[in-house]
């Protein structure tokens, strides 16, 4: 019984969110991918957010709901973001914190803005169609018009990176997350890169951060289990 208030708390504040959030959400939302991919470091892959769970279509709000859902943003959405970090932080299990973690991510990807919602979804459009450049001129556009929007640094890191260009994408993830620094998917993408170029320490550095943020985030337990014995040695 103790359990069943905070639980019914953390569902009333996911779907707030997702009330908020949804129209911007449905427009910012990348395409269905078709097929593998490459593999990536997970916090750039640009398939990797959608929002949940699913919200009510804004032509079935009332003017005054709209006019509220405007007046809300971005202020709600970053004590939304705060306070949904914090849940994930303590929750008792994986099975909990997933629909904790993808409302977080469909909030990353509200921008509030219709212009950054168009560049978004046209570069993760270029993506699928494997034009990376276009992706990229989408992405320089989206940070030069929105340097606050997080997410246009982390996903422009990713195309960096597919490029093969390390140092801007490593640039655009510590940009990322000094705009958020409970940017989970930014940690273990810049943790991801340490840990490739050898700089080991560093790496579990980070994974251990990313582990306080999102306890339960797929590989980053075993990452630091794997970094530990490499970095620190067995205990005596």
């Amino acid at each position: 019984m103790r359990k069943e208030k905070p639980l019914r708390a953390i569902a009333a504040l996911c779907a707030w969110a997702c009330f908020l959030t949804a129209p911007a959400m449905a427009q910012d939302a990348p395409p269905e991918s078709k097929g593998g991919g490459l593999v990536t470091p997970k916090p750039l892959d640009p398939e990797a957010a959608t929002p949940a769970p699913k919200a009510p279509e804004a032509k079935t709000l009332s003017p005054e709901g709209k006019a509220r859902r405007k007046r809300a943003a971005p202020q709600d959405r970053d004590s939304m973001l705060a306070e949904l970090y914090a849940h994930l932080a303590t929750a008792p299990d994986a099975e909990h914190a997933a629909p904790i973690a993808k409302t977080i991510e469909g909030l990353w990807l509200h921008s509030g803005s219709d212009t950054i919602g168009v560049l978004m979804r046209r570069s993760f459009k270029a993506l699928n169609e494997k034009r990376p450049e276009l992706a990229l001129n989408l992405l320089d556009a989206v940070v030069e018009l929105a340097p606050d929007f997080t997410e246009g640094w982390s996903r422009r890191a990713y195309v960096y990176y597919l490029q093969n260009d390390i140092d801007r994408a490593v640039g655009d993830l510590r940009r990322a997350l000094a705009l958020d620094p409970n940017h989970y998917k930014a940690l273990e993408g810049l943790a991801r890169i340490l840990r490739e170029s050898g700089q080991k320490k560093s790496a579990l550095k980070v994974y251990r951060q990313l582990l306080r943020i999102h306890p339960y985030m797929p590989g980053a337990k075993d990452a630091v289990e794997e970094l530990s014995l490499e970095v620190e040695g067995r205990g005596i």
